[in-house]
């Protein structure tokens, strides 16, 4: 049965929901949060230190959840998982205050300058509402997907970890207008990449051209790729020959969480991403957008710096709504 390496895909994150502690609907929060990854956490944490009232929502399906081990968040030069990562962040907002809990957002609306928000612990008000919801990846269904990432053999990012696939065996999957461009950064590392194909058409010529002038070959004909302990056999529709390869690479895009943005009248470009302005607010006001979910390099390095930003724009905000002040 052939694995299609262009048009078909599996997403990869999945989503899950744990106790969920219940909040009044009387209360005013300053601030509600979506999302539980490294960007709605940090904000949570900033949030909290301000002394301002946060809650902030955890669906449980955090891309970051997927990471085996990451060597280039800053201040862990030996790695770190990252679940290990979501729990140190989320002790972290508790312990300054925050209410992060498990659950979701199903709605959300804005009303006589509040938010409304329709959550799997009721209805929740608050004056500013932070959307850190990330995207999805997409990735061929290939069986045993999620233990393949968690075993490094499948990687999502290679601006994260290529300088760790230094020397491997590397496969390539996608569009050719960006499984090219990923492959010829991966050859930057010295690395053996290979573009993998299930039919010759899948490649146009100009593309083919580029990816071989830049030392990238290109294999047709891929009929299966099966999952092995350090890798994958790459089997070939002519002849069943078998190629191997240590690590496999999606470059097949995203879906981007941005439908609570779109329901509140947010802008967003094409591709979903919500547009926002220097200080992480998008169109509407008072609704801001960090981390994946506001088009960048999908790093939580760039996840902690628009928290930060975000956070202390919504502080010195609503400190000018009460009174006027001195801003940070």
């Amino acid at each position: 049965m052939r694995v299609r390496l262009d048009a078909t895909w599996n997403k990869v994150a999945s989503r899950g929901l744990g106790a969920m502690p219940s909040t009044s609907s009387k209360q005013v929060f300053d601030v509600a949060i979506v999302g539980g990854g490294p960007a709605g956490l940090a904000a949570a944490t900033y949030l909290a230190r301000f002394l301002r009232s946060v809650v902030s929502f955890d669906a449980g399906d955090a891309r970051a959840k997927l990471i085996p081990k990451s060597h280039n968040c800053p201040g862990f030069p030996h790695g770190i998982n990252g679940e290990e990562l979501l729990g140190r962040q989320r002790a972290q907002a508790r312990l300054y205050g925050a209410s992060v809990v498990d659950g979701c957002v199903r709605h959300a609306e804005k009303r006589e300058g509040l938010f409304v928000l329709t959550t799997t612990c009721g209805i929740v008000l608050a004056s500013r509402v932070i959307l850190a919801t990330g995207i999805v990846d997409k990735a061929p269904p290939i069986e045993g997907l999620q233990q393949a990432i968690a075993a490094g053999i499948v990687k999502l990012c290679p601006v994260c970890d290529a300088y760790e696939a230094r020397g491997s065996r590397l496969g390539v999957v996608g569009p050719e207008h960006l499984a090219v461009k990923e492959a010829l950064f991966l050859k930057e590392y010295g690395s053996h990449v290979a573009l993998l194909a299930n039919y010759p058409d899948d490649v146009s010529q100009a593309a083919r051209d580029v990816a071989m002038a830049g030392g990238v070959e290109i294999w047709d004909t891929v009929d299966d790729v099966v999952r092995r302990r350090t890798g994958f056999d790459v089997v070939m529709a002519e002849g069943g020959s078998v190629r191997n390869i240590d690590m496999l690479y999606p470059s097949m895009g995203c879906d981007v969480r941005s439908e609570l943005a779109v329901a509140l009248g947010a802008n967003c470009d094409a591709e979903g991403y919500v547009l926002v302005n220097r200080h992480l607010e998008t169109s509407t006001p008072g609704l801001y957008a960090i981390g994946d979910v506001a088009e960048g390099l999908n790093q939580i390095a760039v996840a902690f710096g628009h928290a930060a930003t975000a956070a202390t724009h919504i502080h010195n905000d609503l400190r000018d709504c009460a009174e006027p002040s001195t801003k940070i």
